[in-house]
């Protein structure tokens, strides 16, 4: 049975004394509707909490392009226009929703929910701590890599349903553009899980520690490079300028959803805020420890055995400390997305293109033969590892 919120929870006397309430309701074991329950309502939880940061994602990238431009940001709505985004939210509801005439009305209906729904799919499998993922499945990042591609099917039905030719070619520049990307961004995970030996998200982090000399950015030289291709290229996944040559505003007048209006078009723009989180959070699983922390505070064993806490308690703590670390993480990254976007300009096609197929394609693929010939190499030791050991070793002797 794999890990998930609810094996967490049921360690806890709360969920014991539930299922019995539920068992005696009932009249049988109770503890899989318990779960279920508990499951769900998790569940609702992250989809919210992604939604909101989602949300807060277009202030975020409304306040920091201004503090780099050197001008105001929203600062009228809300306490230094914090609100900005609920009032978007109301203006997109209250807008028309309107279908064009010769769309393909069916098409044109679910192209913004299958983006919707890929992205929000992925989330089943983020690792915010050891005690909170909805479920760490053996094959997790396969699963993630395999629902995150949903969303390329919904940018190029946007646009072929959209019966527009602006729309359509930002359509096809996105699936082109979707699909090439996802090779360096695939290979560069495949680099990661061959380090790791696992494809499970608490594999991936499991073989990190807390430190920065044990993540597995600083593992070798080709893991280093690998996450510079990973992020480069998930840029141009997730269709975040220099690279968003599918909507590109000042020659496409928008691009796959230039047709779109009112909750179809903010579901676009959900879909790219929280798919962006979701590749910083990946980022970080693979490359960054995770949710690690320091000297083994996210386990809560250093509180029972300093203070004698309660185990159940002392684990509640590590937990908090352990989302706290990987949220911090992930929100940096979020940063320097949004950073990148004010500070470099558009490619063009012919570019975004080169880059991929001559560039970040061959480099991963180096990396990927790289990182085996290194664990073949020195038994997968560390850089780190190799140069102090062998300095510590040559001291002794």
């Amino acid at each position: 049975m794999n890990s998930t919120v609810a094996s967490y929870f049921a360690q806890s006397k709360e969920f014991q004394a539930v299922v019995v309430f539920f068992t005696d309701l009932f009249g049988f074991d109770a503890t899989s509707f318990v779960s279920f329950l508990l499951f769900g309502a998790v569940a609702t939880i992250i989809v919210g909490a992604m939604a909101t940061i989602g949300g807060l994602g277009t202030y975020a990238e409304r306040k920091i392009s201004a503090d780099l431009q050197m001008r105001h940001g929203p600062n009228r709505v809300g306490p230094y226009g914090l609100l900005q985004f609920l009032a978007d939210g109301v203006k997109m509801i209250m807008k028309e929703d309107i279908t064009p005439k010769a769309a393909d009305s069916f098409i044109f209906l679910i192209a913004p929910l299958l983006c919707l729904v890929g992205v929000f799919a992925t989330l089943a499998v983020i690792p915010y701590s050891s005690g909170f993922i909805l479920s760490d499945l053996n094959v997790g990042i396969f699963y993630l890599v395999g629902m995150a591609s949903l969303v390329g099917v919904g940018i190029f039905l946007g646009g072929y349903a959209s019966n527009s030719k602006w729309a359509m070619l930002g359509g096809m520049r996105g699936a082109s553009q979707i699909i090439s990307y996802e090779i360096p961004v695939t290979l560069s995970i495949l680099a990661i899980v061959l380090l790791a030996g696992g494809m499970s998200m608490g594999t991936l982090i499991s073989s990190q520690g807390g430190m920065p000399h044990e993540w597995n950015l600083f593992h070798n030289p080709f893991a280093f490079i690998g996450f510079f291709v990973y992020f480069i290229a998930a840029l141009a996944e997730t269709n975040r300028a220099p690279f968003d040559l599918p909507e590109a505003e000042s020659e496409l007048v928008s691009g796959y959803h230039t047709e779109y209006t009112g909750m179809r078009f903010a579901f676009f723009a959900l879909a790219e805020y929280i798919e962006v989180f979701v590749v910083c959070a990946v980022a970080v699983a693979l490359f960054l420890g995770g949710y690690k922390v320091p000297f083994e505070l996210g386990s809560g064993q250093i509180f029972i055995d300093k203070i004698g806490m309660d185990a159940m308690i002392a684990k509640n703590i590590g937990n908090f400390l352990e989302i706290g670390s990987f949220m911090t993480k992930t929100l940096a990254l979020y940063y320097v997305v949004i950073w990148v976007r004010w500070s470099l300009p558009r490619l063009r096609v012919d570019q975004l293109m080169t880059l991929c197929w001559k560039y970040l394609t061959p480099i991963a693929l180096f990396n990927l033969v790289g990182i085996a010939v290194w664990m073949w190499l020195f038994d997968g030791a560390s850089l780190f590892t190799l140069i102090f050991h062998s300095t510590g070793s040559a001291g002794g002797h």
